[in-house]
């Protein structure tokens, strides 16, 4: 087994302790594979390994590997800050998108989505830490983010996903996450098709998955150090 395997089946491992741990149901959390600077054979390896769901966060990087990887059928996951004029790329080539943060960019990824694939899956990016070098819109603006999207037909909204400031203690991480859940348990209320709370890394997603998380987004865990 290689080490990119023995890294997945570590963290699948993990994430069946947490569930158990934490009360949550079994399978409840998918693991994402954060590929960014991670080459085609090293990605190769891990859809070797079970691993289907591939997050990317520059779409030209991105579009190599999916094109390089067709045959694969692998999931991709754009998880970056978006630029306008890339829209049309990743409407076209991605499953989902976790980091839509405002109304012009849905628009345009409901318009640019072809005819004949799925409907794109969304989650709105919420900024935990009110930090100036990060995308996304507060908790209290999500509200209205999501109601637009709910409404374009091409699109699929999904949830929400964050990117916190580190934190060293779990106790920290914990705390950083409770509000986004209760934000996220009360937007499900009113969004039948909202399921997926994209949240947790590699330093911090025992938190995540104490806290509500679906969906962890490895890189570093399971690729190692990237060049």
């Amino acid at each position: 087994m290689t080490k990119i395997a023995e890294n997945i089946s570590s963290i699948r491992q993990q994430i069946t302790q947490f569930e158990v741990r934490y009360k949550r149901e079994s399978s409840s959390v998918k693991l994402l594979a954060v590929s960014k600077r991670i080459g085609i054979e090293k990605i190769r390896t891990a859809h070797g390994a079970g691993q289907l769901d591939f997050g990317e966060n520059y779409y030209q990087e991105a579009k190599d590997k999916i094109d390089a990887l067709l045959e694969l059928n692998l999931y991709w996951h754009f998880i970056g800050p978006m630029q306008s004029n890339k829209t049309r790329g990743i409407a076209e080539n991605f499953s989902w998108v976790h980091s839509v943060d405002r109304e012009k960019i849905a628009v345009r990824l409901n318009e640019q989505r072809p005819v004949g694939l799925e409907n794109l899956n969304v989650c709105v990016q919420v900024n935990l830490s009110g930090e100036n070098s990060k995308s996304g819109v507060s908790l209290d603006e999500c509200a209205v983010l999501c109601n637009s999207i709910d409404q374009l037909p091409k699109l699929s909204l999904r949830g929400l996903m964050a990117i916190p400031a580190p934190l060293s203690s779990f106790e920290e991480q914990r705390q950083c996450f409770i509000a986004l859940f209760s934000k996220y348990e009360n937007l499900k209320s009113l969004h039948s098709s909202m399921d997926t709370l994209s949240l947790g890394m590699s330093n911090d997603f025992e938190a995540a998955i104490a806290e509500g998380s679906t969906m962890i987004r490895i890189g570093t865990g399971i690729f190692g150090t990237r060049n």
